[in-house]
């Protein structure tokens, strides 16, 4: 686990770690409490292009890299985009079936799984949730409430007001200051509506968030590191296992960063969040490790 003083250290040392607001108040701080999961996200999987002329080795190098973990996270997470988008569902079940090999491969057997929009909008989800089940669900473990939210199975970027009825009613049955965590894969909030960074009605779920004191959200789509707040509400964009986008708003539009031979596999990488009772730590590791 990480704590105060190695978080110091590592941030000293540009290790892309930060403390975040939520899970603090209502996990009990004794060791069984204690837990830590990974996060991954945008593996696109099936993508082929100049992008990244490594693709076909991306993902395998990261399960690499998670396996090689000293200690093992409690669950793995896949925000959204585990395949790269195809209109032909046959090859797009193809893909969804070699992910799901190929992270066969992983130590971690606890792996959960949300769709992005390359993944289900096409469909309605109706590959993804063959494959990888439920595309909104939620789950408890060791005193953190989670919940997995789907805003692409809509094809115009909502989530639904049938969704956002299922979410009112989840919230409601936890207390006001319950540790919670969401993961979706596009942000809830405005980041670049005009390059898709957004959800329609992403101000109704966190609107629903708002009255709980406890609340993190962790997010994918953006294909690198980024932080907002939403009121008392943080949110994290996990980086990307195929290539990196631009900083938001920064050109006319999201074409991918240019592939660097002499620095392969820049800006890609995976997290780990740390909650050890007091507070809860994110940190950024690459794909390949030092």
């Amino acid at each position: 686990m990480i704590d105060r003083r190695s978080f110091l250290k590592l941030a000293a040392l540009g290790g892309g770690a930060v403390f975040m607001s939520g899970l603090h108040a209502s996990v009990q701080a004794n060791t069984e409490a204690d837990f830590y999961f990974v996060q991954l996200s945008d593996t696109h999987w099936g993508y082929s292009g100049d992008a990244n002329p490594e693709a076909k080795n991306t993902l395998h190098k990261a399960i690499e890299s998670v396996n090689a973990l000293q200690h093992q996270p409690d669950f793995i997470i896949f925000t959204g985009d585990l395949t790269h988008t195809t209109d032909d569902p046959v090859e797009r079940r193809r893909r969804m079936a070699e992910f799901k090999e190929i992270i066969g491969g992983l130590k971690v057997r606890n792996i959960r799984f949300i769709p992005g929009e390359h993944d289900a909008s096409l469909d309605s989800g109706a590959a993804f949730n063959e494959y990888f089940g439920a595309s909104s669900y939620s789950f408890d473990h060791k005193g953190v409430h989670f919940i997995a939210l789907d805003n692409v199975s809509d094809a115009g970027a909502r989530i639904g007001e049938k969704q956002l009825a299922w979410l009112q009613a989840d919230l409601a049955r936890q207390a006001k200051d319950a540790p919670i965590v969401l993961f979706t894969h596009r942000p809830l909030f405005d980041l670049v509506p005009k390059w898709d960074w957004a959800t329609r009605d992403g101000a109704q779920a966190v609107s629903l968030l708002m009255p709980y004191t406890n609340v993190t959200v962790f997010y994918g789509h953006i294909h690198q590191e980024h932080h907002h707040m939403t009121g008392h509400i943080p949110h994290h964009a996990a980086k990307s296992l195929i290539f990196p986008l631009p900083a938001p708003g920064s050109q006319d539009k999201r074409t991918p960063l240019p592939w660097k031979p002499d620095a392969p596999f820049q800006g890609l990488g995976f997290r780990e969040v740390d909650v050890d009772g007091k507070i809860a730590s994110v940190t950024e590791f690459p794909v390949i490790k030092a």
